[in-house]
């Protein structure tokens, strides 16, 4: 299956064999490294990571990066969680600007099976305000919002449906985790709605129970349908192989090309 843009997941401790893909088959970086508060926190710690990264003479361009998600809530009641987890937010932000990352992936933070609706109309109209703002602050970033441990589409499908009109927002489509967490939803279900809105997806293989992030071909997910689909929703989207070492990278990128 042809993807314009295949992103790798790099390995710091084996960041050679990483740039070894990057040459042998094209793809780019999206960075794991800065999403952990004991990370976000460490300003030594960040500045290292960024220049290992910019020593590198074949370092891919277009890069993303996954930003704080650890009890991130903007929807939260709690006045002080909306606080720390704005200042995440622009944490992972300000870093993204300093690696010269044009992409930051978020979750949603939705507590799965909570059905208020009280709860459901909060996590759309405070996420809507909020990353209005965001987006119209920050116009070069593109800002992408993740499922997570949702167990239905609809949350963020709705939210991105009232964010349509933001140039720099849209979906990350988590297709490994819609097979474990939204399992009691069809897949299909999950991909119609949110084909509209969805500009980066994110795979892996697991045993359709636990979100192992294997490589693809390792587990039970059926990758034939995902050729489908992107091909038919979403044939625009870039892709990140979510999974982590040069081994498991390379036996997807295989996967992926085989396919």
């Amino acid at each position: 299956m042809e993807i314009q843009n295949i992103y790798i997941i790099p390995d710091r401790k084996d960041l050679e064999r990483s740039l070894f893909l990057v040459q042998e088959y094209g793809v780019h970086f999206e960075y794991n490294d800065f999403f952990l508060p004991v990370i976000m926190d460490d300003e030594k710690t960040i500045g290292e990571i960024i220049s290992l990264y910019e020593s590198c003479a074949s370092l891919p361009g277009g890069n993303s990066m996954h930003g704080a998600f650890l009890d991130v809530t903007i929807h939260s009641d709690d006045p002080l969680i909306r606080k720390i987890s704005d200042i995440r937010i622009r944490q992972s932000i300000a870093i993204a600007q300093r690696a010269s990352v044009k992409r930051v992936v978020f979750h949603t933070g939705l507590i799965p099976g909570f059905i208020l609706p009280s709860y459901l109309e909060g996590f759309e109209k405070k996420n809507e305000a909020y990353f209005r703002e965001l987006c119209a602050e920050f116009p070069d970033m593109e800002i992408l919002m993740e499922n997570m441990f949702d167990d239905t589409p609809a949350p963020l499908a709705g939210l991105a449906a009232k964010l349509k009109d933001v140039e720099n927002f849209g979906v990350c489509f988590d297709y490994a985790h819609a097979h474990v967490f939204g399992k009691n939803v069809p897949i299909e279900e999950w991909v119609q709605a949110l084909a509209p809105y969805v500009k980066h997806l994110h795979i892996n293989d697991n045993d359709l129970y636990n979100d192992s992030h294997d490589a693809l071909g390792s587990g039970k997910i059926d990758y034939s349908k995902f050729k489908k689909y992107y091909e038919t929703y979403f044939p625009t989207a870039s892709v990140l192989l979510e999974v982590s070492g040069y081994e498991k990278a390379k036996c997807s990128l295989q996967y992926l090309k085989e396919l």
